[in-house]
């Protein structure tokens, strides 16, 4: 358990293509620092030298946590937010927390900070996101395939159905950013 005074973090979980990248970017834009989940295997999948794929990245991110521990994820990025908040930042974004366990690692890792924030989007335009996104683009049965891997490998949908708030992405930025801004003001963040 942390000794920081004063350390808030908002935690956003959702599907892929629901919008958490852009909830990040707007934060990381007003001077928030981030740490990142997925980031955590990317780096992994880099050293050990495989390619950047749909795929490899299913397959590695799974077999990851089969390896290390489902709680692997979650101990890289409670060091980092430690990082953080010894370096003076008491307000720290994290993008995407992914499993059940991950979900519980930080909460007893930060039992009173954590806030997490659900981002849920009907599943044709998420689907629809991905197919167009410039990195790592997604074809409608990549997409499906990837919503059942996370949900059921990975217990994605725990994280997503307990979160303290919730935020419905089917419109535009304008209307995500308004979301997120009276969250913050909600939990003075």
């Amino acid at each position: 358990m942390n000794t920081f005074k004063n350390l808030k973090i908002i935690a956003f979980v959702g599907l892929a293509g629901a919008g958490k990248s852009s909830a990040v970017e707007y934060l990381t834009e007003k001077g928030y620092p981030k740490v990142y989940f997925g980031g955590v295997v990317l780096d992994a999948m880099t050293k050990a030298g495989l390619e950047r794929t749909a795929e490899n990245e299913k397959v590695f991110r799974e077999d990851l946590r089969v390896r290390e521990g489902k709680d692997f994820i979650a101990k890289r990025i409670i060091s980092q937010i430690n990082e953080l908040a010894e370096s003076g930042q008491h307000r720290i974004i994290a993008d995407g927390i992914y499993s059940w366990t991950e979900y519980k690692a930080l909460k007893s890792a930060f039992p009173g900070e954590l806030i997490v924030v659900a981002i849920i989007a009907p599943k044709h335009l998420r689907h629809r996101r991905l197919n167009v996104r410039p990195v790592r683009p997604l074809t409608d049965n990549e997409a499906n395939q990837r919503d059942w891997a996370e949900i059921e490998n990975l217990e994605k949908g725990g994280p997503i159905a307990i979160a303290d708030y919730s935020i419905v992405n089917d419109s535009d930025l304008e209307n995500l950013h308004d979301q997120i801004d009276q969250i913050l003001e909600h939990t003075d963040f």
